[in-house]
């Protein structure tokens, strides 16, 4: 079993920073990456970002591509995302999710993660 717990988000404006952090236990051995993804009211939940767990490899969403940055300490167990320049079109519920075994090399996929959090809500105003 992988626990997947979600941090960090809050109410900003337009412009400003957000981190969110995701603290993982249980099963980690056969982790092939992490990602973030997020769901606005009324629509499907969607790929923001993706690392692979041993490499570092990342990819993004264009959406968010120079804005956005995910990172993982394997020590801790953790993975962030680094959000600046955020936009009200940001605004959504963005959950971490795990994946195990073999994944694609764009890592978008989320029926390649089988695990997810619980979400944390982010809010961006005009």
């Amino acid at each position: 079993q992988v626990q997947l717990v979600e941090s960090g988000g809050g109410l900003v404006q337009a412009g400003d920073s957000l981190r969110l952090s995701c603290a993982a236990s249980g099963r980690t051995f056969s982790r092939s990456a992490m990602g973030w993804f997020r769901q606005a009211p009324g629509k499907d939940r969607e790929f923001v970002a993706a690392i692979r767990w041993l490499s570092g490899i990342t990819n993004y969403a264009e959406s968010v591509e120079g804005r956005f940055t995910i990172s993982r300490d394997i020590e801790k167990n953790t993975l962030w995302l680094q959000m600046n320049s955020l936009k009200p079109e940001d605004t959504a519920v963005y959950y971490c999710a795990s994946a195990l075994g073999i994944i694609s090399s764009s890592m978008k996929e989320i029926s390649a993660y089988g695990y997810w959090g619980q979400g944390t809500q982010v809010t961006v105003s005009s």
